[in-house]
């Protein structure tokens, strides 16, 4: 069982040539081969992990050379969830406390990014297959690489928006015939049915769809109105394409959440919280739509008050500084991390942040300064 009155938080890239940096505000500082825990807080459960390009190394807070203990399934009863870098894409696997595995989308078309993710479930993960797949959306970067990692892994159950009335966007044949046991259409309100582990003392979790296809979860009874942060809402110009139609997921295990409301643009992401907050607080907050600035909604962030925020950008895709901007203005937020190292040429800079950059075997510990400090390898990708 988990300590209840702490969260330990173990954060990896796993690559080729692995790169790790964390940002931590108004916590001790962790040095190399120490593990990052976090005091009380309301977070109580949890592990983040990213796994990067290509794995096969993997360094973290345990120290360059160390292999990361279990983390995956019945044996640790931990919640383990892994951003695989698929560059720009998509590709969230979480791993129950029952063992059980959940991939949210599954990266771009073609064998590299279904090679990366099966190579972080089978050699990270200790998992043999995929128990449940959600596609939040009909964009490739999210479903594409679905039909060839069911060619390297079974995938037992599918979730998606199925075929409906106006569909902007519809995906290669190939997405309706790759082999699966069943598949499902999921509605606002559905819930995946997970497997829960044993005991009295188990803690329940919970993986819900507040939203699809534009359509949301009613307010619960009683829940008040989201005054303060919709006095200041505005809006922007229409997504007609299916990002709009996202699936919204919030993971919970106990008291900790998880938010991944996959690419949802702007004015859908405002009616999650305006009039009334239907999502509530979380824990974890996926950057929505790799970090571009069609989403990622201030009144969202001020709303669900992350305490991480994790990006799945690419090297000039998403990381805008508009959505840098509001997250830095996320008074919540303790951490930021990205999965790729952004090479936009508008990227803000990352100032005053501590941070620990590894580049092959060799780590170098640094203060961002005003002007944005990178190391010129091309081996090193900073993250904050």
């Amino acid at each position: 069982m988990l300590d209840r009155d702490r969260m330990t938080v173990r954060s990896s890239i796993i690559s080729r040539v692995a790169a790790l940096g964390q940002r931590w505000v108004g916590r001790p500082e962790v040095r190399e081969g120490q593990r990052a825990v976090a005091g009380p807080s309301r977070s109580r459960w949890g592990t983040a992990i990213l796994a990067g390009r290509l794995a096969g190394l993997v360094l973290g807070v345990f120290g360059a050379g160390m292999a990361l203990e279990a983390v995956a399934g019945p044996d640790d009863k931990r919640l383990d969830i892994y951003w695989v870098d698929v560059e720009g894409g998509a590709a969230t696997l979480i791993v129950t406390p029952a063992g059980e595995t959940i991939l949210v989308d599954a990266g771009n078309p073609g064998r590299r990014d279904s090679d990366r993710i099966a190579k972080v479930l089978g050699e990270v993960a200790g998992r043999r297959q995929i128990d449940h797949l959600v596609t939040t959306h009909y964009h490739g970067d999210h479903y594409g690489g679905a039909a060839s990692l069911s060619s390297l892994v079974p995938i037992k159950a599918v979730y998606d928006n199925g075929e409906f009335a106006g569909m902007p966007d519809r995906p290669d044949p190939s997405y309706w015939k790759f082999p699966c046991e069943r598949r499902v259409v999921l509605n606002p309100g559905d819930s995946l049915p997970v497997k829960q582990t044993a005991g009295a003392d188990a803690t329940a979790l919970r993986v819900q769809c507040l939203g699809t296809r534009q359509q949301f979860i009613p307010a619960i009874a009683g829940l008040p109105e989201n005054s303060a942060v919709c006095a200041d809402l505005r809006t922007k110009d229409r997504d007609g394409s299916d990002n709009a139609n996202s699936v919204v997921l919030v993971v919970s295990l106990g008291a900790w959440r998880f938010l991944d409301a996959g690419d949802l643009t702007w004015n859908q992401e405002a009616r999650l919280v305006c009039p009334k907050n239907l999502i509530g607080a979380v824990d974890v907050y996926q950057v929505t739509h790799h970090g571009l600035d069609a989403s990622n909604n201030p009144a969202v962030l001020r709303s669900v008050q992350p305490r991480v925020a994790i990006m799945n950008n690419g090297t000039t895709k998403g990381c805008a500084p508009e959505v840098f901007d509001n997250l830095k203005r996320t008074a919540s937020l303790e951490a930021v991390y990205q999965v790729h190292k952004n090479l936009r040429p508008d990227r803000a800079p990352v100032t005053g942040a501590r941070v620990l950059v590894r580049c092959g075997d060799r780590s170098v510990e640094q203060t961002v300064t005003a002007g944005g400090s990178y190391l010129s390898s091309n081996d090193c990708r900073l993250l904050f």
